[in-house]
């Protein structure tokens, strides 16, 4: 099955930003809401933030609100993820997924390291 393929994510020292962009298959992307998730060593994948498939409608994890922006280009198939005033406590793997299709394949993910 295809996958969704991350990228963008790097070293950031405290307070940084990263911009995290995600390359979805047309078909899990068209029409669907999608969403950023990151797990980190021992801890279930969290919800960063969702999207709605027109991209009208965003929201975000608490630890998210204020700092991270999702977005997505309909057009080329592309989310993204705007992450600014970064903390050691983002550091973790992050995946972009449609959202409510669990069963979809996972993509590599794109690992953050925040440094204090």
């Amino acid at each position: 099955q295809e996958q969704p393929v991350e990228s963008g994510g790097g070293s950031a020292q405290t307070g940084g930003s990263l911009t995290l962009s995600c390359v979805v298959p047309s078909a899990m992307f068209r029409g669907n809401d999608m969403a950023w998730y990151r797990q980190t060593p021992g801890i279930l994948r969290e919800l960063v933030a969702d999207i709605s498939s027109g991209g009208g409608i965003t929201t975000y994890a608490d630890f998210a609100k204020g700092r991270f922006t999702v977005s997505r280009d309909n057009a080329k198939n592309t989310m993204y993820l705007q992450m600014n005033s970064l903390k050691p406590e983002d550091t973790a793997v992050y995946f972009c997924h449609r959202r409510f299709y669990p069963d979809d394949t996972w993509g590599p993910g794109t690992q953050v390291t925040v440094s204090s």
